[in-house]
């Protein structure tokens, strides 16, 4: 099998699939261009890095695709200054990203196989402002305290933001998310300011659902 052009491909990447979709920040695009999207990836699948479609992951999971996480890094707009807390690591390629355009990263995810290798892959990068946390932050009870944060990502489709996420986020923070069930899901950005809410949707598209969330009670009579 032939070894596979990452520096072509990523190239490509950027030009056929972020940059003519709007995207042309140049410090975003410089980002993506000299972070291995690669690197992130389990050795038998790093030929998938850049395909436009789902790429798979461990633990029955799947990355987000490059546009997702270049329409999340240019909906932030992120100075530098943030704290970010962001749910679904997966190998933590995102959680670079987020991390070297903002001052710090918390990232949970619930599966300990893709924490360690987020973990690993962070740490291969030189990646000291981020830290992942293995744990379900679809829990109320998991995210305890009254910290808030600048920004909140959220990595896979809800029908809902909870309420106790929600509550996580400063006044004047942004919140990524995409909402819907498979297949239509939209991608959003949501601006907090006191208790209103502007939400801005950026597309449609298809992810799979959250794991984690609570089960919903029937009443039965």
């Amino acid at each position: 099998m032939a070894a596979v052009d990452f520096e072509t491909a990523r190239h490509n990447m950027i030009e056929n699939q972020i940059r003519c979709c709007k995207i042309l920040d140049p410090v975003l695009l410089g980002t993506l261009e000299t972070t291995p999207r690669e690197d992130f990836l389990p050795e038998h699948i790093r030929s998938l890095a850049y395909m436009e479609g789902r790429v798979p992951l461990p633990c029955g999971q799947e990355m987000l695709s490059p546009l997702h996480e270049a329409n999340i890094l240019q909906s932030l707009n992120l100075t530098g200054d943030e704290r970010v807390l962001e749910i679904g690591t997966g190998t933590g390629y995102l959680t670079a990203l987020l991390a070297l355009h903002a001052k710090h990263v918390d990232s949970y995810e619930i599966h300990e196989e893709l924490a360690d290798l987020a973990r690993k892959n962070l740490q291969a990068h030189g990646i000291t402002n981020a830290n992942v946390v293995t744990a379900n932050a679809m829990q109320e009870d998991c995210l305890k305290g009254n910290y808030k944060y600048d920004v909140i990502v959220l990595g896979a489709a809800l029908e809902e933001v909870p309420k106790h996420i929600l509550g996580k986020l400063k006044n004047n923070g942004k919140l990524a998310a995409f909402i819907g069930t498979d297949p239509i899901v939209s991608q959003l950005c949501m601006e907090r300011t006191g208790k209103a809410w502007k939400q801005t949707e950026i597309c449609e598209t298809q992810l799979m659902a959250m794991e984690g969330l609570p089960e919903k009670r029937e009443f039965v009579f």
